[in-house]
């Protein structure tokens, strides 16, 4: 697949990495050939210095004859441009990337897809709703639902309580079929295991189950069920405004701002929303102490600094908040901060090339799911008929140790996959793989 992606900023040089990875045929396009030349250099992709507005460059591109064009500029305006551009030369689908909510309503959509938008994707929009399901279920790291609920993966991090420490994965597993344990993020790395593969504290298992076991799950980590209720922000970000939007009916909000000009405007980009605003600095104690951050069911940090929203949330579980989010930005601090328990990471350009990562899949896009991990990718993908991975049991597929086939969708109904299984055209599988092998797990299902 021919991919043509405008601008090399962080979402944008994210995606060329991820894709290139993939063994996909990519160019990366920016005016700034100083962000260019490390990709040049260290990444199977090409990249090519000219403006994502010029017809003249998207032609030398290659966008006549590209199957996505990927518009990922700061710019909202040049994005929904260069789409438009884009499209009239030849793009077979296009994507930009938003900052204005209102372009997702049903007419604006029309609008812009008559216009040569196909999909637009609006990151903040994508990390509120992350954040609404780590609050909706706080003892989880991550919570991804597939068919409607059919499929669950949950990713949980084990305490020194949990009865699953010490053991070997066959002997968790053997004889039972409530749940596949189709990963495992240990530090810096992710593990698709095996029946060796002893589980440690500290683990972050990932589980692949069906809804009625997730209460099993939960026991068997040694995490309990609460609620929610009053909810702390720190940070007045788009972000902030957008979970305000979604979230203020549920929850009692709190926003703080060191910043008067944005504790100003925020009642107006809050309009409606029953939200509490606050001018003060969240990185002193005693301001935290003064607005009762102990009486605070979760802390959620979306300033524009990772490392100020790692240590923020280190500072809320010192005043014994159950739950704390962070938006961390950098990719090579998600790790670090997943070891030092700050709880749940939130990542824009994660979760944005997730989304753009689901339009690839060759399946309808209202059933497809994606997941991007640091070092890791989650996706569910349809079987064609006469498909490489209908010929034998799995067993006998001699799959590579870095993927795991972990449930599957048939006739509308959620089922765990074991060695006796044998997939069937027209199912939808759930396949765990490591960051680079999604092209070769496709390759099965051709």
């Amino acid at each position: 697949m021919r991919i043509v992606i405008a601008g090399a900023g962080e979402v944008g040089s994210h995606l060329a990495k991820l894709l290139s990875r993939e063994e996909q045929d990519i160019v990366l396009i920016d005016r700034d050939v100083s962000k260019l030349a490390p990709l040049d250099a260290n990444y199977n992709l090409m990249t090519k210095v000219g403006a994502p507005t010029s017809f003249s460059d998207l032609k030398d591109a290659g966008v006549a004859s590209c199957d996505l064009f990927i518009a990922v500029t700061p710019f909202e305006n040049t994005n929904l441009i260069s789409c438009e551009i884009a499209k009239k030369l030849g793009a077979r689908k296009t994507v930009a990337r938003i900052d204005n909510y209102e372009f997702l309503g049903g007419d604006s959509r029309e609008f812009f897809a008559s216009h040569g938008v196909d999909h637009m994707i609006y990151p903040e929009m994508l990390a509120a709703q992350e954040i609404c399901t780590a609050l909706r279920r706080p003892w989880v790291r991550h919570w991804f639902e597939l068919h409607h609920g059919e499929l669950i993966v949950v990713g949980v991090k084990l305490r020194d309580n949990a009865s699953l420490i010490g053991r070997r994965l066959r002997d968790i597993t053997y004889g039972q079929h409530n749940y596949h344990v189709s990963a495992i993020r240990r530090r810096h790395e992710t593990i698709i295991p095996r029946g060796d593969d002893e589980i440690l504290e500290d683990d972050i298992l990932y589980f692949t189950t069906t809804r009625e076991y997730i209460d099993e799950i939960r026991s068997i980590c040694g995490k309990k069920d609460y609620r929610i209720r009053k909810v702390m922000i720190m940070g007045g970000s788009r972000i902030a405004v957008r979970l305000a939007h979604m979230a203020s009916d549920d929850y009692d909000l709190t926003i703080i701002d060191d910043n008067m000009d944005v504790c100003r405007r925020l009642p107006e980009k809050c309009s409606g929303c029953n939200v509490h605003i606050i001018h003060g600095d969240a990185r002193n104690n005693d301001v935290l102490a003064e607005e009762n951050i102990e009486s605070m069911d979760a802390f959620v940090a979306l300033t524009d600094f990772s490392e100020t929203n790692i240590l923020a949330c280190l500072t809320a579980k010192e005043f014994h908040v159950n739950k704390t989010i962070a938006e961390v930005e950098n990719i090579q601090f998600i790790a670090e901060a997943e070891v030092l328990n700050i709880g749940t990471v939130i990542n824009k350009k994660l979760l944005a090339s997730s989304k753009i990562f689901q339009l690839l899949l060759d399946v309808d896009e209202s059933s497809s799911k994606f997941m991007a991990l640091a070092d890791a990718e989650v996706a569910e993908l349809e079987v064609r008929p006469d498909s490489k991975i209908t010929r034998a049991p799995v067993m006998d597929l001699k799959l590579t140790r870095d993927m795991t086939l972990a449930g599957l969708i048939r006739d509308g109904k959620g089922m765990l996959i074991d060695g006796r299984t044998r997939i069937q055209a027209g199912d939808h599988v759930v396949v765990f793989c490591l960051a680079g092998s999604l092209h070769r797990v496709e390759k099965l299902f051709l």
